[in-house]
């Protein structure tokens, strides 16, 4: 499964204080259903919700062609805090896309702080809150798929957050140059028969 574009993550507010606030990345469920179509075709997956106990899971089959059977994987939703039911569908859909690989690398996204320049406000019930959008501009990833490059800017373009991306090896001390000594061109007292390998004398 391919990684993640920038234009295919979005950023959620996770803690607000008054210096400033934190951000989630997240993907949509509409990303998970065009990478799944991208990646087994639209008529080789399907997904299934069922209730178990009081949660909602959701089962993601895909269709192995070399074996003629179909791979489930499943995990459970969560509640939304605005429509509970579409929440818990959206969010077990999404969940079990992880388990296809799909976005996996957000898990590796580093700790999100972005300092308040006039979004964070408080509210008629005393509570803080941010007042603006953020999107993901640009994201990299190293061989592991680990993301190592970042940039997140607000609703007018302005950068908030960075994360310099990391050569493989800058965190690798540059090893010192082995000296090699050159040869000597002085004959060895005591013993006039050696000759230098090097130079012949």
């Amino acid at each position: 499964m391919r990684l993640l574009n920038a234009n295919e993550i979005e950023c959620r507010v996770a803690t607000v204080k008054e210096n400033g606030f934190s951000l989630l990345l997240y993907k949509s469920a509409r990303v998970d259903m065009q990478m799944l179509d991208e990646e087994y075709g639209a008529m080789n997956w399907k997904r299934k919700h069922e209730l178990i106990g009081d949660r909602l899971y959701c089962t993601i089959s895909v269709y192995n062609k070399e074996t003629g059977q179909w791979i489930d994987k499943q995990d459970v939703g969560t509640e939304s805090y605005t429509e509970k039911e579409k929440g818990q569908a959206s969010d077990s859909f999404k969940r079990a896309g992880f388990n296809w690989n799909i976005g996996r690398e957000l898990y590796t996204a580093p700790f999100i702080w972005v300092n308040n320049e006039g979004d964070v406000q408080k509210g008629s019930n005393g509570k803080l809150y941010v007042n603006g959008s953020f999107s993901v501009s640009e994201i990299g990833y190293d061989s592991n798929r680990n993301i190592n490059h970042l940039v997140i800017v607000d609703g007018k373009g302005k950068v908030r957050f960075t994360m310099a991306s990391k050569s493989p090896q800058s965190n690798n001390k540059p090893q010192a140059k082995e000296q090699v000594k050159e040869p000597t061109k002085e004959p060895v007292k005591g013993n006039e028969s050696l000759v230098c390998s090097g130079c012949g004398t």
